[in-house]
C-alpha cells in the first residue's frame, strides 16, 4: 500500500513558476512509477508527467514539454513538478499518482488507468 500526498500549489501570476511536490509513504521500496495529472473546470483529468522511479526515465505530455520538468528525489520517496511560464490555461486541480505495477506499454503512462493511488490534489491557480 502506497499513500501520496500533494503540496505546493497556490496562486501564481502568468509568468510565474510553482514546485509541486508529492511524498510517498508506506511500501515505498514497491514503486515503479509516479506521475502528475490535471483537471481543469468543467474538463476531465489529463496526463501531464510521470516518471519511472528506479530509472528516472521521464514521460511529458505535449503542452507542457520545455516549460515543466518532473524530478525525483529517490532517498525520500518525493517527487516534484517544476512548472515554470505558467499560463491561466494551466489552472486546476494537480493530482499525483503512483503506481507499483510494471507498466510496460508506454502508452499506459498517459493514462491515469496506469496508477493505482492517488492524492486529494493540490490547486494551482494562475491568474492573468
Amino acid at each position: 500500500q502506497i499513500q501520496v500526498v500533494e503540496s505546493g500549489g497556490g496562486l501564481v501570476q502568468t509568468g510565474g513558476s510553482l514546485r509541486l511536490s508529492c511524498a510517498a509513504s508506506g511500501r515505498t521500496f514497491r514503486l515503479y512509477g509516479m506521475g502528475w495529472f490535471r483537471q481543469a473546470p468543467g474538463k476531465e483529468r489529463e496526463f501531464v508527467a510521470a516518471i519511472e522511479w528506479s530509472g528516472g526515465t521521464t514521460y511529458y505530455a505535449d503542452f507542457v514539454k520545455g516549460l515543466f520538468t518532473i524530478s525525483r528525489d529517490y532517498r525520500y520517496s518525493t517527487m516534484y513538478l517544476q512548472m515554470n511560464s505558467l499560463k491561466p490555461e494551466d489552472t486546476g486541480v494537480y493530482y499525483c499518482a503512483a503506481t507499483t505495477t510494471t507498466i510496460a506499454a508506454g502508452s499506459r503512462w498517459y493514462a491515469s488507468s496506469g496508477f493505482d493511488y492517488w492524492g486529494q490534489g493540490t490547486q494551482v491557480t494562475v491568474s492573468s
